[in-house]
């Protein structure tokens, strides 16, 4: 019998350091502490109990579009505890759950791990900057951290595109305008456009995720704009890769070719259990947009890529084998877990040979 209810569960994950919450019929609730997967109580969820914990928290429009989509997104705030991102879905005709915990402030750029490079793509003024990583390597935290610190130094008209909004910004010296699709706005594609006349400075998309999203955040990016969005690819040569793999081939050169002149900057990172302390790091690859590598991206001779960003620290650019390096020399992750993420492995090893001794 079910002696918690979803506040509870909720509570348990926040109270020891957790950044998620799921539910599925026959399981224990589950938390994912630092990266890691624990049950938070012993009791299974029944396939009743767990649909009344997960309707009870939405709206009736919400329930009415979960029954007729069969998966919903959501944000729920929670007195005295904090803001929550849901996902909600039919499994096997049972509805299950997955909640991510939005911290009540937004961290800053430094403290993320994230060097000078990436605090200065927030003073440009047009172009595309993209963030990417795998599900749960802080790519919104990120994107968030960079909208809050242009708010802050810069007098902008801030557009933002979410689904659904998760940190609420502040309006600082900028004006920010946070529009949520299903409820503001049809789709990101429509928002786009609509914010390119709204007299927009800046326009963040929370993400880059069908065809005709990426078409207009390109068209926004050339247009003068400063164009902020996601995309869920694990390094900078396969991001580029991902976006003129997206439209067809007959326009995949004039793809290359906006995205060459358009392209200010990749930030690919991915969180990796601290072997310090508790908790979790993060190990980045940072592209910037110069010469060299829009030649590149323009020919579609991605594969020199890696070898552009090993030499390009002058513009402020690294590798995700120097971040992993770096970790590892530090004492902050195993040589094992930098392994594991490094694009040269051989390279990675010869380089901590020391950090076993």
């Amino acid at each position: 019998m079910r002696t918690h209810d979803l506040i509870d569960y909720l509570f348990l994950v926040i109270e020891r350091g957790g950044s998620d919450l799921h539910l599925a019929a026959g399981s224990p609730p589950m938390g994912r502490i630092n990266g890691i997967l624990e049950p938070i109580t012993e009791e299974e969820l029944a396939v009743t109990d767990l649909r009344e914990l997960i309707l009870a928290v939405l709206k009736e429009n919400q329930r009415a579009k979960l029954e007729q989509e069969w998966e919903l997104d959501f944000a729920i705030q929670v007195e005295n505890l904090g803001r929550f991102r849901g996902n909600a879905c039919y499994v096997l005709g049972r509805i299950e759950a997955s909640f991510r915990y939005i911290p009540h402030t937004i961290p800053e750029i430094r403290d993320l791990g994230h060097g000078p490079t990436v605090e200065g793509f927030a003073q440009l003024r047009d172009g595309l900057i993209l963030v990417t990583g795998t599900s749960n390597s802080g790519k919104t935290t990120t994107l968030s951290s960079l909208t809050q610190h242009i708010s802050r130094v810069r007098k902008a008209n801030v557009v933002s595109i979410e689904d659904p909004i998760e940190f609420v910004f502040q309006h600082g010296q900028s004006v920010i305008r946070q529009r949520q699709v299903g409820a503001d706005t049809h789709t990101f594609a429509a928002a786009i456009k609509s914010a390119l006349r709204q007299d927009a400075d800046v326009i963040v998309v929370s993400e880059l995720r069908d065809l005709e999203t990426m078409r207009t955040a390109l068209t926004a990016a050339e247009t003068g704009h400063l164009v902020i969005s996601t995309l869920h690819t694990h390094d900078a040569p396969s991001t580029i890769l991902r976006i003129l793999d997206a439209f067809p081939e007959e326009q995949q050169d004039f793809v290359a070719s906006q995205l060459a002149s358009s392209l200010r900057g990749v930030i690919c990172q991915s969180l990796i259990v601290r072997r310090d302390q508790p908790g979790r790091v993060m190990a980045s690859e940072v592209m910037v947009g110069n010469s060299a590598i829009a030649a590149c991206i323009r020919s579609k001779r991605l594969t020199q890529l890696p070898n552009l960003i090993q030499i390009g620290g002058i513009d402020g650019m690294h590798t995700i084998d120097d971040s992993l390096i770096h970790l590892a020399k530090h004492g902050f992750i195993t040589v094992e877990d930098a392994l594991i993420r490094a694009r040269d492995a051989k390279f990675v090893e010869m380089n901590c040979a020391s950090c076993r001794q």
